[in-house]
């Protein structure tokens, strides 16, 4: 009759040698048995039941699946930087433009309604004062009474300035202008990230900086992140790998007003997380097994 029933693999290789089993090991077998078995067979069962369900869901996903497939949603042009497969020309066209949008040339911020300006003249007390910038996008400065301001850079409405103040009033005049508060341009910042919300956009700000300001991705987050953005009127998107920018593979796109970003959630991560969250015991004990 076999005397260790309930450890069959450690039961014959005591018997072969010969050994003695301690009596912790006895002690323990039949907990082991009765417990352990059960337990790893529900591990198992609600992993694996999780798992089917997040892919069901993400595949039963209708926009998930176009994005995966790279089709485009109704009235949204679909700009990708993943991927080298061929796409049609006009995807193409769109990837082209949203890359151009993005690039330095556009980087400088553009002075906009409600900003603050703060506005100095060389040895000219009198004309240097701070501004806010009015809805219809023009300042009001004494001399030259009301400049348009909207839509330009810092560097440009320096070089407007001193082309009035020139003309009829002072001599080589030296303007500085810098934008103390930036109130007109914004970005959101959702989906599977920290701190969700609207951020300002204070000079040349980059998709990953715009995560680091939502306080960086959500463990439950995917690489993927999408960028809505409005031109012409027209509704455009792009995707974008998170790894592939930070790896050096792909460049870190320049936010411009009023984007979007949105951050792709890996339903599989999410409830592998959650398993991992109601049974942190059970894993433990499992892993030592």
């Amino acid at each position: 009759m076999n005397r260790f029933p309930t450890c069959r693999c450690l039961g014959q290789r005591l018997c072969r040698k010969e050994q003695r089993v301690p009596r912790q090991i006895l002690a323990w077998t039949p907990a082991i048995d009765a417990i352990g078995g059960s337990v790893l067979v529900a591990v198992v069962v609600t992993i694996f039941a999780g798992f089917l369900t997040g892919c069901a869901a993400y595949s039963n996903n209708p926009t998930a699946s176009r994005l995966a497939a790279g089709e485009q949603q109704p009235g949204v042009s679909l700009a990708s930087t993943a991927g080298t497969q061929a796409r049609p020309a006009l995807a193409a066209e769109t990837d082209a433009t949203f890359a151009s949008m993005t690039t330095s040339k556009g980087a400088a911020y553009r002075i906009g309604a409600q900003d603050a300006l703060d506005v100095s003249v060389f040895k000219v007390p009198e004309l240097s004062k701070s501004v806010q910038v009015a809805d219809i996008g023009t300042i009001n400065l004494p001399l030259v009474g009301e400049v348009p301001v909207a839509g330009k850079t810092a560097q440009e409405v320096e070089r407007d300035l001193t082309s009035r103040l020139g003309a009829k009033y002072l001599q080589n005049p030296q303007v500085t202008v810098y934008v103390k508060e930036h109130n007109s341009q914004s970005m959101t910042v959702d989906g599977a990230v920290k701190k969700p919300g609207v951020y300002p956009i204070k000079g040349k700000t980059s998709l990953l900086q715009s995560l680091a300001l939502a306080g960086g991705l959500e463990p439950n987050s995917d690489s993927t992140v999408v960028v809505f953005r409005y031109t012409d009127g027209n509704r455009t998107a792009a995707r974008f790998e998170v790894d592939n920018i930070r790896s050096g593979q792909a460049e870190d796109p320049v936010l411009q007003g009023g984007d979007v970003v949105v951050v792709g959630t890996s339903a599989i991560k999410e409830t592998f997380n959650n398993v991992l969250k109601v049974l942190p015991a059970v894993g433990a004990f499992a892993l030592l097994l």
